[in-house]
């Protein structure tokens, strides 16, 4: 297990020392400390690919679209030296801003990564309500983004939205994505009116 690791680790320094352009390398990273923590990141995920990025599987065969997500797990407290592979090379990697999601009392993965890879912006997910007060409690200094406890999707768009200082493409799919959502509350709201409430319950059945 020792080797896959140190083969990540330098899979990761390669691709820092490699010579990509931008337009080639993830703008998005999107780590968890463990694969059970998945189902609740998965809300990134939706986001990102609501917001026409595509996940970024081989560092040196991008994919047809512009921007790009990557995603790992990394272990504070089991693969200390992957994490701090992966937070020293992310900006040299190409990309932008990470998403760091992490549970239990010791959520420490989204805080070191906000240490190592400053002045990279880090987005933080507590994926249990437990995880908060670990997640958001960062010394003066070393500051770090945070979302509510499973609120992955929000990370994602507050993702988009720093990207989108410098794309204004990515301002305008952000518009449309809260356009949408603007819609459909007004679908509801309509239906809701016209139906009566025992209409719209039976609708909904």
């Amino acid at each position: 297990m020792t080797d896959a690791i140190d083969d990540l680790i330098h899979e990761l320094h390669a691709q820092a020392d490699a010579d990509r352009p931008t337009e080639e390398t993830p703008e998005v990273g999107i780590i968890m400390g463990s694969d059970s923590d998945l189902d609740v990141m998965a809300g990134a995920y939706e986001a990102l690919e609501k917001l026409d990025f595509a996940e970024q599987t081989d560092y040196h065969d991008a994919p047809e679209a512009r921007f790009t997500f990557e995603s790992y797990v990394v272990s504070a407290h089991r693969t200390p030296d992957l994490l701090y592979a992966y937070g020293e090379t992310a900006a040299d990697r190409g990309l932008d801003v990470i998403i760091a999601g992490a549970g239990g009392k010791s959520a420490d993965l989204p805080n070191m990564t906000a240490s190592i890879a400053y002045p990279l912006p880090v987005i933080g997910v507590p994926v249990q309500e437990k995880s908060v007060d670990s997640v958001i409690g960062m010394p003066t200094g070393a500051p770090i983004v945070a979302v509510d406890a499973g609120k992955s999707y929000n990370a994602a768009l507050s993702a988009v939205q720093i990207l989108g200082r410098g794309h204004d493409e990515l301002v305008e799919r952000l518009d449309a994505v809260h356009d949408d959502r603007r819609a459909g509350v007004a679908e509801v709201s309509r239906a809701l009116h016209d139906l009566g409430i025992d209409g719209f319950r039976d609708r909904e059945e």
